[in-house]
């Protein structure tokens, strides 16, 4: 009898000590970057977060947190009208930076490196990862006074 309500105890206190560990987990899937290495982290297709809000003047760092290759790259006419495209690898405009991917991966980032852009105009920014825009991996920063 004393056995039964030992292994009901013990049951039980394992299944709230591991509780925490689901819920650490699901924040870590939301955002895997914890701000001072990194804003916007990715996955096997998706940037994380999403959308991420800022003001006029800030850097943002996203780094790649899976082990497929990406890239960041700005959508030209989802961008406002005075802002800097940007993409990594530096290019330009967007065919150059599909050119560059579709020739010989340029402007992709491995797992774990990182890639900054600062954002001087207000407005919405739209952008991409070129080798996963089909399974809709985008994301968005919006940028406020």
């Amino acid at each position: 009898m004393h056995r039964r309500r030992y292994l009901a105890a013990v049951g039980t206190s394992l299944s709230v000590g591991l509780a925490g560990c689901s819920s650490a987990l699901a924040v870590f899937e939301d955002n895997p970057c914890s701000g001072e290495d990194c804003h916007i982290g990715m996955n096997r297709t998706e940037f994380l977060p999403k959308t991420h809000e800022i003001t006029v003047g800030e850097t943002v760092v996203w780094k790649n947190t899976s082990e497929a290759d990406h890239t960041v790259t700005a959508y030209e006419n989802l961008i406002p009208d005075e802002a800097a495209f940007f993409a990594t690898g530096g290019f330009e405009d967007q065919e150059t930076a599909y050119d560059a991917w579709r020739d010989e991966r340029g402007g992709g980032i491995g797992t774990r490196e990182t890639f900054e852009h600062t954002f001087d105009v207000p407005g919405t920014y739209e952008y991409f990862c070129i080798p996963h825009e089909r399974a809709n991996m985008t994301g968005e920063i919006v940028v406020s006074e």
